[in-house]
């Protein structure tokens, strides 16, 4: 099957930094890959590099087989692809159902139907369990954090995602609403979405993630099946010096 992102031997320099050397994958629908690695090790500039932020010093980027050239976070956005961050996931002094349609509402002539979009977002609310919200007028801001990156990722899969970006979408949540998180993430790959999924707990990564890429110093220095790695393999293969390319732990 043709992969959803292709990275064929993709770098990007700022000036004397090489934040990413040699890159190649590629992200496939209905998987979750783990993407993980030190401080610094590159896993947020090959995010910004597939969403249209960081543009590549050399190689290519593919998008459901098609190489891009010019790209940008607006474009990546109209190729299905939807990033969502640690702490960003909503607008917080925004209803949950303007945040839910924020860019893509619903219109019936000139005017927004209000009245459709709300009707949606409370199935959406019903369906991932969040049945302790009263309206879909409340503030965002009043959620959860599991809960609105919960809603976050519904939003992306309701809308045709292809392909799913998580930025540490569970660091300082609590166990319960970490679950909840997991648990829209399954439901995402059960859809069909490319899912890369970054996070520096390594007991998050591992019972979640069909394979494993770990980064070290800007380049791809393991990739492997979560089937055929222990989490204690994992975290010993995360923290362990680079002997292949001894220059990069000096950087």
């Amino acid at each position: 099957m043709r992969p959803i992102i292709e990275l064929d031997h993709v770098e990007v320099s700022y000036g004397t930094i090489q934040a990413l050397r040699d890159i190649v994958l590629s992200f496939h629908a209905g998987e979750v890959v783990g993407v993980v690695g030190d401080n610094g090790a590159g896993k947020s500039t090959l995010l910004k590099v597939i969403t249209g932020f960081a543009t590549p010093t050399s190689g290519k980027l593919r998008i459901d087989g098609q190489e891009v050239g010019v790209w940008d976070p607006r474009q990546a956005r109209a190729h299905g692809i939807e990033i969502v961050y640690q702490d960003l996931a909503l607008v917080e002094d925004l209803s949950l159902w303007r945040n839910f349609f924020l860019g893509k509402e619903i219109k019936r002539g000139p005017f927004l139907d209000a009245r459709k979009m709300r009707e949606i977002c409370s199935q959406m609310l019903a369906d991932i369990g969040l049945t302790r919200v009263s309206s879909v007028d409340v503030r965002s801001g009043l959620l959860s954090g599991g809960e609105r990156q919960s809603l976050a990722i519904t939003r992306a899969v309701h809308f045709g995602a292809k392909a799913l970006l998580l930025d540490e979408p569970t660091a300082a949540l609590a166990v319960r609403e970490t679950q909840r998180v997991f648990r829209s993430i399954e439901e995402a790959r059960s859809r069909g979405l490319a899912i890369i999924y970054i996070d520096h707990n390594m007991a998050h990564v591992h019972p979640l993630a069909d394979r494993i890429v770990v980064i070290r110093h800007g380049r791809v220095s393991t990739i492997l099946n979560r089937n055929d790695v222990t989490l204690a393999e994992l975290l010993e293969l995360v923290s362990a010096r680079d002997e292949t390319h001894p220059e990069v732990n000096a950087l």
